[in-house]
Order: structure tokens, then C-alpha cells, then sequence
């Protein structure tokens, strides 16, 4: 895949008040605005046997991160498969036309939901955690 600016598919006024609403978006919309970060968490446990990290992006000199992706020896995963992470970077800077700053993550997923104003898997319309599962799946890893 090629990398897409996870702000192609912001989540509309609609898509942010009502969860089944969000639910019912593509994979890729879904987990590219509103479900990255339990992706990104998936993508790690999805790997026990390599050094998974995470990531986030963020307006400069703004506290919360918009996008979280997995990261490993210089690619990135997200909603669009595994990509070079200087290419999800620059994707993203590019769309926001604006400057981004990374940032690593270290801490846990309910941490990172508390630190970033974003939702933890039991506050979605139904469980996300199965369908990052299978997004997951669907993308075959660099090192294969």
C-alpha cells in the first residue's frame, strides 16, 4: 500500500457524536480517524516476536496526539499496511500543511486513551479489538 495522511478520513460532526455511526465506516476510515491507536496496540501484540514500538504525530506545541501507528526498523503500520515511516510522516505533514512533531510512546493503551482524549476499546459501539485483529491479518509484515 501507499502511505494516506490519516486526515483523508477525519471523522465527520455526525461520525464524532455517534458511535455507530463512526462503527459503520470502512476498516481503513475507521482505523486511519478514531480507532488508530487500538490498531497500533493490536499491530504490537500481534508480533510477540519482534520489538514492535508505537508512535504518534502531533500539531507542534499541542498536547494530544491525532495519530498513533506501530512502528518497526524504520516502517510505520497504520491504516494503509506497512509503510516507510519517513513516507507516514511526511504524508501527514504534507496534508495537514503544517508542522509535525513525533512522538514515542511508552506508555499502556488505557494510559495513552487517559493522556490523548481518546477511547478505550469498551468505549466503542461494539469491540474493536476483533476487527484490528483481522485488519491486521490482512497486511503482511515487512520481514515476511
Amino acid at each position: 500500500m501507499v502511505a494516506i495522511a490519516a486526515g483523508t478520513f477525519r471523522r465527520t460532526a455526525i461520525e464524532r457524536s455517534d458511535q455507530r455511526v463512526a462503527w459503520e465506516r470502512t476498516d481503513q476510515a475507521f482505523f486511519a480517524a478514531g480507532a488508530c491507536h487500538v490498531l497500533a496496540w493490536v499491530c504490537r501484540e500481534s508480533y510477540p516476536d519482534r520489538e514492535i514500538g508505537l508512535a504518534g504525530v502531533r500539531f507542534v506545541g499541542e498536547p494530544h496526539a491525532f495519530h498513533a501507528f506501530a512502528t518497526w526498523d524504520g516502517w510505520a503500520y497504520d491504516h494503509a499496511g506497512w509503510n516507510s515511516e519517513t513516507d507516514l510522516l511526511a504524508v501527514n505533514a504534507d496534508f495537514e500543511g503544517r508542522p509535525l512533531e513525533r512522538l514515542t510512546i511508552t506508555s499502556t493503551l488505557d494510559e495513552y486513551c487517559v493522556e490523548h482524549a481518546s477511547r478505550r476499546p469498551d468505549q466503542y459501539w461494539c469491540d474493536p479489538l476483533p476487527r484490528a485483529r483481522a485488519y491486521v491479518a490482512r497486511h503482511t509484515p515487512p520481514w515476511r
